[in-house]
């Protein structure tokens, strides 16, 4: 208890530096003084990757390119500054309540507008003193929401980063969020590759949408063959909202990723929310009264088994369900999700998906494997 208050008064403190932001300290946890941020021992600790799909990371700002007129001040949404501001506070307090101890290394985010809403977030934050870094590529979304990579520079150094388009055969009019793939050095041990995704969305129904998401699990598919063929005991994480459950055909049909890892083989991928839901279902956002697991980590058999420097196991990963982000379900009962919108009303809270959250493992004694060739 006398961590904890600690550790809220340094928040209060870091507060007062970014008054324009509403509250931010209030239901946070865990955090760590600025101060001793270059004291901590990184090789000591787990690495905690984040992925969340922020429901509609909008500045209020009207791109004439974009179909995102609904998120104006005159949209259908009123989309406003201060709105703007209480969503930006929103992410950076989830985030640090997130890391615990120590905010985490890398996030992943899905329904981002444009760097500008990314530089707003690490520079005009509390996450500012953490020194985050971003990589973003714009994509040719229609709606304009693009996925993108924060990392801590003390902790992540950057390789390379690609972008990969989406191009349906079945429908060349269609465009969609691309494919990131970022590679680096993690804590300064090994090299991972690291992908983010934000898949079609059910919109029209699962079956008429499936194959937009077979589609872009091939393409998946065939760029992380690529990264094996080079270096078969490569360190893969992947992260996204996949609009699929880890059981539907686009995840294990396929991209072939495994639901449970009886059987660890270096190139084979391994779902960590499939495996951990086969013990407890842990849903990541919720429809009605039903709660569906589209947010999700999957990871190479040699990062799974910690081949080289680095390891994962389904143990250390789940979903941040923290107070603030739930609220009480009087329709159908038990939590949901402390939305922003509720449908088109405004609603003030989070987002409409709850992020979740892994440990990375680093091992003692072993060197780089070799890096990623481009």
């Amino acid at each position: 208890m006398k961590t904890i208050l600690i550790i809220n008064i340094l928040i209060i403190g870091t507060c007062f530096l970014y008054s324009g932001f509403p509250y931010i300290s209030q239901d946070l946890k865990y955090s760590e003084n600025r101060a001793n941020l270059d004291s901590v021992k990184i090789k000591s600790q787990p690495v905690r990757i984040i992925f969340w799909n922020l429901e509609n990371l909008y500045d209020p700002y009207d791109d004439t390119t974009k179909l995102d007129d609904e998120f104006t001040s005159s949209g259908a949404k009123h989309w406003t500054w201060s709105k703007f501001s209480i969503k930006l506070n929103h992410v950076a307090k989830t985030l640090l309540a997130a890391g615990e101890w120590t905010p985490p290394a890398i996030v992943g985010l899905c329904e981002v507008e444009n760097r500008y809403v990314l530089n707003k977030l690490i520079y005009e934050t509390p996450l500012k003193p953490w020194k985050y870094k971003f990589i973003h590529h714009e994509s040719p979304d229609l709606r304009g929401v693009d996925v993108a990579l924060l990392y801590r520079t003390s902790v992540f150094s950057v390789v390379s980063s690609k972008s990969f388009s989406i191009r349906f055969p079945f429908d060349t009019s269609a465009q969609t969020r691309e494919i990131l793939m970022v590679k680096g050095i993690l804590a300064g041990k090994d090299t991972i590759a690291l992908f983010v995704n934000h898949w079609p969305s059910r919109r029209g129904g699962y079956l008429m949408s499936q194959p937009r998401r077979n589609y872009v699990a091939s393409v998946l598919r065939k760029v992380i063959d690529s990264v094996q063929k080079v270096q078969p005991r490569a360190n893969i994480l992947v992260m996204g909202d996949f609009n699929d459950e880890p059981e539907n055909e686009s995840l294990c049909g396929v991209l072939h990723a495994r639901n449970d890892d009886a059987e660890i083989l270096d190139t084979a991928l391994y779902n960590l929310m499939g495996i951990r839901n086969k013990i407890r279902r842990e849903g990541t956002l919720k429809y009605r009264d039903q709660w569906s697991t589209f947010d999700q980590f999957l990871v190479s058999g040699a990062l799974r088994a910690g081949k080289s420097g680095l390891s994962v196991n389904p143990a250390n990963a789940g979903t941040v369900k923290l107070s603030f982000l739930m609220e009480e379900d009087n329709t159908y009962f038990g939590d949901k999700l402390n939305r922003t919108y509720r449908g088109p009303a405004y609603h003030g809270g989070f987002s409409d998906h709850l992020p979740v959250w892994v440990d990375v493992i680093q091992s003692r004694g072993k060197k780089f494997s070799q890096i990623f060739a481009d």
